[in-house]
């Protein structure tokens, strides 16, 4: 049981993690200037929201209640908080540098989770189909941000 416990605790966190993406991403396709980019950042919202469907699944075969929401608290709120600054300026720049912050943020949580041992079996297995898809959407961002400060 408490193999499943950790396993939940880690799920959920992961899943506010992609919620918090969600979020950013749908508020910087709201905001950004370049239509390019907001097709863009609209995909990777769609993407992010699939992921934590994905987890949420896993939650509930363990027989926990996934959060529907975004994480309140910490550091990525804070990232996002700072997204937000940023789109009230409209400037595409700004916007970018800010998701490529949280894009930092979300990697770094999944890589420490799959980095301990503190996820087993189908749930380390959802984990690493997921991370799949973060670890290509942050290098498509970082990208994104290295050729405009070119």
């Amino acid at each position: 049981m408490i193999g499943q416990n950790d396993d939940l605790a880690t799920l959920k966190t992961l899943t506010s993690t992609l919620n918090d993406s969600v979020n950013g991403y749908r508020d910087a396709a709201e905001h950004v200037e370049s239509q390019e980019f907001r097709e863009l950042f609209t995909k990777f919202a769609d993407d992010r929201s699939r992921a934590s469907a994905d987890l949420q699944a896993e939650v509930r075969r363990l027989g926990g209640e996934p959060d529907q929401d975004g994480s309140t608290l910490g550091s990525l709120h804070q990232t996002w908080l700072d997204l937000k600054s940023a789109v009230t300026g409209r400037d595409d720049k700004a916007i970018i540098n800010e998701v490529e912050r949280g894009e930092d943020y979300l990697k770094e949580k999944f890589e420490t989770a799959l980095g301990s041992d503190s996820l087993s079996g189908e749930s380390r297995a959802a984990v690493e189909r997921v991370y799949q898809s973060v670890r290509e959407g942050h290098d498509r961002v970082r990208d994104l941000k290295h050729g405009l400060e070119a």
